[in-house]
């Protein structure tokens, strides 16, 4: 099955529609075909199940960078679908089109929350 993301304005994501690969053997294919079966001329592009954080989770090519769900945006100068801003401090890796936060999270075993205000972790008690 080939997954498609159908892109509103600014590239938001609207919907994802799953199409068989009988009928999508190519993404122009499967953009023809939803285009035909809604009767419209939206734009969409095919985006991976298996690919998060520009990795493919079976061992595959990774494909624009992440599934896309709606809310994510896709980047077409990056050619990736980039999920919403966690934090509006948190910075935008363009390796993994993942949202990271400006400090690292603490290596332990313990549980941490981002404070937004502190911009900082803190201990999740």
């Amino acid at each position: 099955m080939a997954s498609f993301a159908k892109l509103g304005r600014g590239n938001i994501v609207e919907r994802v529609e799953v199409v068989s690969n009988d009928i999508a053997t190519t993404e122009q294919a499967g953009i023809d075909f939803l285009n035909n079966l809604y009767n419209t001329r939206d734009v969409w592009k095919q985006t991976s199940y298996n690919t998060i954080g520009g990795v493919h989770l079976l061992g595959g090519t990774p494909f624009r960078k992440n599934h896309a769900s709606i809310g994510f945006t896709y980047d077409p100068t990056l050619d990736a679908f980039i999920p919403p801003r966690t934090f509006n401090s948190w910075l935008l890796n363009k390796e993994t089109c993942q949202w990271e936060a400006p400090v690292a999270l603490p290596d332990t075993e313990n549980r941490y929350n981002w404070n937004e205000i502190t911009k900082q972790w803190d201990l999740d008690e």
